[in-house]
């Protein structure tokens, strides 16, 4: 074969190589900057499942897609890497507890962090382990009277801190937050510690990175933007406070990066948008004592969320807060973190339903309900679509707290956050399913 030509068939194979994996969502909220954002093809009418993978505990994790197969981890312990046209598991990595992190991949390297204290990096193809760094253990975020509930006295977990926090992975350095209050800096090729940071709680929020600075929030209410090269504070933003039963404190959303301005929920029923470059404020919407527990998406000027306790979906202008349309899902809380594809978002919600918006006429396209819905979801559904809380919670001891929680996670509810790939939505329930759906 003539050189030109050997060069010319080169050029097109790496070509399309490159547009084979250009839709490949490889690690939390599809990209560094945590958009939301997703090149495939959006589902507009109601779907058809193409298949769906059950593990050995409920997940929460969402999935990251590349190179032909889903990676999620589960409340078994494993992560799982799943063939995308069969949905059969290729490999499967057991770790010592519950994961809930979302994996990132690069550079065929698998990224996770373990409820058994650990980041992990897994051999993408095989699953074999290449090297696991200890942090200083997991833990929840805790206060004393939870939420209202007795004792007062006692210190108790937040059973509403499910996720762990997701790696994001920039310039040969993972980076993710860990329960022991540090956001930790690590080499991908050795897993040796370049940086680490001490927060003043809890960091359970993944990392977004942009321009070179890492942004990050912690259960301390503090909001961080760190120089992801060094670790070196460049500036940090204070939330609000709730010194009583700490309730509304502390910052479990994820934040996304767009044109200089980073926006990113609070547990203060806030959703901010800070300068990216100083931390100056911008402008902040106020949800009316509903926690924001989801990640913005951002796209074309807007700004999209969601809120925990009043179950809505809206709309803002990016520049000034301005709300454009908000959608009532009659108070099933929305933990998941809306994708955008084409003209619609997808976002899960408690009542184990992923719910497609149509973003031109700000009105629900179709939902598609998980197993667990269908069999389970009557029981804590009242009368009038709302959640039964009185069926879930038999009283208001701590006890009971998480006894409720365990019944309303059990209708299947979708705290894993959507992806969209060549067409197909994957997403994760808690009712131990990995669904696939395609048009």
């Amino acid at each position: 074969m003539p050189i030109v030509r050997r060069i010319a068939v080169a050029v097109c194979l790496a070509l399309l190589s490159f547009e084979a994996s250009a839709q490949d969502a490889a690690m939390f909220r599809g990209d560094l900057a945590h958009s939301g954002v997703y090149a495939g093809t959006a589902i507009a009418i109601s779907p058809a499942l193409r298949w769906k993978f059950h593990t050995g505990g409920r997940i929460v994790s969402s999935p990251a897609v590349a190179g032909g197969l889903v990676y999620v981890g589960s409340d078994d312990g494993k992560v799982y890497a799943i063939d995308i046209k069969s949905g059969l598991a290729k490999w499967q990595f057991k770790s010592g507890a519950r994961i809930t992190s979302s994996p990132a991949v690069a550079n065929g390297t698998v990224f996770f962090e373990s409820y058994d204290g650990n980041l992990y990096a897994l051999e993408a193809a095989g699953g074999t382990l290449k090297w696991k760094f200890a942090t200083g253990g997991e833990r929840r975020f805790a206060g004393r009277n939870l939420h209202g509930t007795l004792p007062k006295g006692e210190t108790m977990p937040d059973p509403f801190d499910f996720f762990l926090s997701s790696p994001a992975v920039w310039n040969r350095i993972v980076y993710f937050g860990s329960g022991d209050g540090n956001i930790y800096a690590l080499d991908t090729a050795s897993g040796a510690l370049k940086w680490k940071f001490a927060t003043g709680d809890v960091v359970h929020a993944s990392p977004a990175i942009a321009d070179g600075t890492l942004y990050i929030g912690s259960w301390d209410s503090w909001f961080y933007a760190l120089d992801a090269a060094t670790g070196v504070v460049k500036w940090r933003f204070k939330t609000g406070e709730d010194p009583v039963i700490h309730n509304q404190v502390g910052i479990q959303s994820s934040a996304a990066v767009s044109d200089g301005t980073v926006y990113f929920g609070c547990r203060d029923s806030n959703l901010y948008a800070v300068d990216a470059a100083t931390g100056k404020r911008r402008w902040v919407y106020n949800n009316k004592g509903s926690w924001v527990i989801a990640s913005p998406a951002l796209r074309d000027g807007r700004v999209y969320a969601a809120t925990s306790d009043t179950g809505l979906f809206y709309a803002l202008d990016a520049k000034t807060g301005v709300q454009l349309f908000s959608l009532d899902f009659r108070h099933w809380p929305m933990f998941s973190s809306p994708a955008i594809a084409g003209n619609f978002a997808y976002i899960g919600s408690h009542s184990g339903k992923l719910i497609a918006i149509d973003l031109t006429k700000g009105r629900v396209a179709w939902q598609f309900e998980t197993d667990a819905s269908k069999s389970v979801g009557p029981t804590y559904t009242g009368a009038d679509g709302t959640p039964n809380y009185a069926a879930a919670f038999p009283g208001n001891f701590y006890d009971d707290l998480i006894v409720g929680v365990d019944r309303l996670m059990g209708v299947g509810a979708v705290l894993s956050s959507p992806v969209v790939v060549d067409g197909t939505i994957y997403f994760g329930s808690m009712d131990g399913n990995l669904y696939a759906l395609e048009r």
